[in-house]
């Protein structure tokens, strides 16, 4: 597994919130190597915008060249990273914070819509509708096994990460979110577990078919 790559401050998360240069990265992680000229058709932008974002990415290591794919002045850029991590919310400051809160919701917003609109669609996605899940759950866990499962999650990710040369015929591109958040009734954690036999055993969880289509990975406490 990758060793994950994580933000180190204010200045590179900035560079990596910017708009455009998000829809850059998500089409590196799902189509592969790109030039600026590619991207920019790609994402109906000019060329100059999307050499200079690559350039902003690529002096704080969000992207880098393709040196065997180099014909002339054309360059091929690529984004090496796999695992992609927020500093923890502890150690962001409030710049920070205020920044990956809104990036948060901005992205929440656009994944509710995209999945609500493949939803309404889903007849259009033949076999696959019978494949793509929905899946909510409720746990019981301390902080550290929530860390755990965390990990255990992006391990799994990673097994399926793979690039379009890599990938077996008949596979697509899937986007997976994952967030957990304490119950509203149980904001805090007990006080004393022993008083409670059963504190550890809670687990349920629903599953039935859904929908939505990437296969970056960015985690942190946000």
């Amino acid at each position: 597994m990758p060793e994950p790559r994580k933000i180190k401050d204010l200045e590179e998360l900035k560079a990596l919130a910017h708009p455009l240069r998000q829809r850059i990265l998500q089409h590196l992680g799902q189509h592969g190597p790109a030039t600026s000229t590619v991207l920019a058709k790609a994402l109906g932008e000019s060329s100059g915008a999307t050499s200079y974002h690559l350039r902003m990415l690529a002096r704080h290591g969000f992207v880098e060249e393709v040196p065997e794919r180099a014909q002339g002045r054309e360059r091929w850029w690529r984004s090496p990273i796999k695992d992609l991590r927020y500093p923890l919310r502890s150690e962001q400051t409030p710049e920070m914070r205020a920044l990956v809160d809104e990036l948060n919701r901005t992205r929440l917003a656009a994944d509710v819509e995209t999945f609500t609109r493949l939803q309404l669609d889903s007849d259009s996605l033949g076999d696959w509708s019978d494949a793509l899940p929905i899946s909510r759950g409720t746990i019981r866990v301390t902080r550290a096994e929530l860390a755990e499962f965390v990990e255990e999650y992006v391990r799994l990710l990673m097994r399926y990460a793979r690039t379009p040369d890599e990938a077996p015929e008949g596979a697509r591109v899937m986007r997976t979110r994952f967030f957990a958040f304490p119950a509203s009734a149980d904001p805090h954690p007990r006080s004393d577990p022993e008083s409670d036999p059963e504190s550890d055993v809670e687990f349920d969880v629903e599953s039935d078919s859904g929908s939505d289509v990437g296969s970056e990975l960015e985690s942190g406490q946000g």
